[in-house]
């Protein structure tokens, strides 16, 4: 009998750990499932921007935007449209906005893309506010579903295996390939011949779209939205250190983060809950100084030191591994 490869070893026990993952809400349905909803939720949305970010070194803030849009999608068309097609709509909505904002933003780079992504969460939030308070009787959505917190689960976990699906397709075709050029030199892929603004656009529109699917299955966990919570730019924050801590540069690295960090915030929100918002910045510096590849980085490191000890040639399969 032939052994089994390294890929399908691997394929295996993602299978194993989303199956066992899926079948939490079978022994919990409390406390456990609600933190398990927040750690699939941040699975997602860390996984999703690191699509984006982590190939193109590009830190985007605009993550409660696309959630915000996906929220208020679900918000506007609850009573009419089936929820399933409204969790489409919003990856459609939030698709098209990242493309308006990716055309003209993705020019820029570092510093001024960190700003324009933040600003444009906070952007987003006044015209909805705007809107809302000029055009209806109020400033929030009633979401009101027969979907238990056990279904906001499953439906995450799906969404996640779209994305991790979604990931793993795109690091083996031509675009995830002209991603990982752009992100190593941006000026040396765009002289080789790659459209780096049509590259980045689409694989901003692709982040963008399952960020928003997130919002709207979170929705009727809501139940009431308004925009201060649905583009609440804490989301953006966390985020991005949740997927820095665990590591961008590898499809599973932000999941490393995910998992410690929202055990770690839901103890410290609850036990000091005027603090958490220093703790978001003290978590945010301690990781950029100290590990900034992410945990992920420190063992890739650490597995090259170790295979350094070894003969050339062992060395050599190591870091092709």
């Amino acid at each position: 009998m032939s052994a089994f490869s390294g890929r399908e070893i691997r394929v295996f026990l993602a299978a194993a750990a989303l199956a066992l993952a899926a079948a939490l809400p079978l022994a919990d349905q409390g406390y456990y499932l609600s933190l398990a909803v927040n750690v699939a939720m941040y699975a997602v949305l860390c996984t999703a921007w690191a699509l984006f970010s982590g190939p193109t070194h590009y830190i985007s803030l605009a993550t409660a935007a696309f959630f915000g849009l996906g929220a208020y999608t679900v918000g506007l068309g609850i009573d009419t449209v089936p929820f399933a097609a409204l969790i489409a709509i919003a990856g459609l909505v939030s698709a098209i906005v990242a493309a308006l904002v990716g055309l003209a933003t993705l020019r820029l780079s570092g510093v001024y893309f960190v700003i324009f992504t933040l600003g444009l969460a906070e952007l987003t939030r006044q015209v909805v506010t705007w809107l809302q308070t000029n055009f209806t009787t109020g400033v929030g959505l009633y979401v009101f579903t027969d979907l238990a917190e056990r279904h906001i689960y499953w439906m995450l976990l799906a969404l996640g295996a779209a994305v991790y699906l979604s990931g793993w397709l795109i690091a083996r075709s031509r675009l995830g390939f002209a991603m990982r050029i752009i992100g190593n030199d941006e000026t040396v892929a765009a002289h080789v011949g790659i459209d780096t603004a049509v590259s980045k656009v689409l694989l901003f529109m692709i982040s963008g779209a399952f960020i928003g699917m997130v919002g709207a299955i979170l929705a009727p966990r809501f139940a009431y939205i308004e925009p201060p919570a649905a583009f609440n730019p804490m989301i953006s924050f966390q985020v991005v250190i949740m997927a820095l801590l665990g590591g961008s540069q590898r499809l599973w690295g932000p999941l490393v983060g995910v998992i410690p960090f929202t055990i770690l915030f839901d103890f410290v929100s609850g036990q000091f809950p005027n603090h958490t918002n220093l703790m978001i910045g003290a978590a945010f510096m301690l990781v950029v100084y100290f590990i900034p590849n992410g945990i992920v980085g420190v063992m890739e490191r650490l597995r090259l030191r170790l295979g350094l000890r070894k003969t050339p040639s062992a060395s050599g399969q190591e870091k092709a591994a």
